[in-house]
């Protein structure tokens, strides 16, 4: 594992599935409900992977087999299904379709499935919360000012200089190598065949062009699978890749210090760029570009698939704020953004970087981890 990796991949470990940070204390609780409680489906599944296991009769249902939830753990299970449950994506952001809290007790307004009915008044009863139709702060759909500039011509050079000013460079040395993978490649043991994509290729991905070719590579192996979309049936190979010199990447995957609302801020653009699909290639193109210009050999970059490898919370808020703007929150937002690396040019032709080893990668297992939400009506 790469070792400017380590570090960060120990951090996500930390993140995943952390909802709830103090077990200890929800299991002094008192036992209100448990999974076995629930005719939805959904609903069922994420409360038995929620709950807490035993074989204490349940006091709703009495079934002792049943995942045993407290006021706590309803309240969580509130959150992945209803909130998380119901996230729509904008071209830019995202936001829930619902919310809760304790002033809407007794005074919830959503309508759901009639299957779900029942299961809603229990754990609006149990977790004393209501849920209501969520209205977001516009910047959380993606009305962020340099965000707007940047899909304008006439602004977008002066949102670009802001950015080249605004984060850091990162130095890739020898030592902080990635991986590039490879799908069914016609000669597996040909380092030519890991340098840049040829140019009838280009021009489809995040920052090349025809005219302007990208390596792309990330530390994290299993991020890789993801980015190239493999399947069982491809022949996957792997080549370990190391800077020969040192490498100047500007660092896009780190959050800023800013002093602003989220509908200002130059991060929340960022952010926002880096989870939308193909509709943002072009305004990245245009960043790729300047920062050539400026000296930089590439950039590393929060890779769209953060957020399923890291199990985080896309467009997370804490009373409509952004956990971005709140400083004590700062370190958990940072471990959302899971990096990835893109080298301009054909750094293994250019000699920039050296193909240290290759190996064929054998995919024996896949695990998913889900959860659920209600259709809303």
């Amino acid at each position: 594992m790469s070792n400017w990796f380590k570090v960060a991949l120990e951090r996500i470990k930390e993140s995943q599935g952390n909802y709830i940070h103090n077990q200890n204390l929800i299991k002094k609780e008192e036992t209100l409900l448990c999974s076995n409680c629930f005719k939805d489906e959904g609903l069922k599944i994420d409360a038995y992977n929620i709950g807490i296991k035993n074989r204490d009769t349940c006091p709703n249902c009495k079934s002792k087999i049943g995942n045993k939830l407290t006021r706590s753990l309803v309240i969580e299970l509130c959150y992945v299904f209803f909130v998380r449950g119901t996230i729509v994506r904008s071209k830019f952001g995202g936001s829930p379709l619902i919310q809760f809290n304790e002033q809407h007790y007794n005074k919830s307004e959503v309508k759901v499935s009639s299957w779900l009915i029942e299961d809603l008044e229990l754990v609006e009863k149990a977790g004393k919360v209501g849920l209501f139709y969520y209205g977001p702060r516009l910047w959380m759909v993606g009305e962020v000012e340099p965000l707007n500039s940047l899909q304008k011509e006439e602004e977008k050079n002066t949102i670009i200089d802001r950015i080249m000013n605004s984060y850091p460079t990162k130095i890739l040395l020898k030592k902080e190598y990635f991986y590039r993978l490879r799908k069914n490649p016609k000669l597996p043991h040909n380092i030519d065949e890991y340098d840049t994509a040829p140019k009838e290729f280009l021009g489809i991905n995040r920052f090349d062009k025809v005219d302007f070719p990208v390596l792309y590579g990330s530390p994290d192996l299993e991020l890789c699978l993801h980015e190239c979309r493999t399947t069982v049936e491809d022949n996957l190979y792997i080549a370990k890749l190391v800077p020969k010199h040192t490498l100047k990447m500007l660092d896009l995957s780190v959050l800023i210090e800013e002093n602003n609302t989220e509908f200002e801020s130059l991060d929340i653009a960022i952010h926002f760029l880096f989870l939308a699909g193909d509709n943002s290639y072009n305004i990245c193109r245009t960043i790729a570009c300047a920062a050539k210009e400026k000296g930089f050999d590439g950039i590393i970059y929060p890779s769209y698939y953060s957020l399923i490898r890291t199990g985080a919370m896309p467009f997370e808020t804490v009373y409509g704020i952004s956990v971005r703007r709140l400083p004590h929150l700062k370190y958990h937002a940072q471990l959302q953004s899971v990096p990835n690396v893109a080298v301009f040019g054909r750094p293994i032709k250019e000699k920039l970087i050296t193909v240290d080893c290759i190996n064929k990668v054998v995919i024996n297992r896949v695990s998913y981890e889900l959860t659920f939400g209600p259709i809303v009506t």
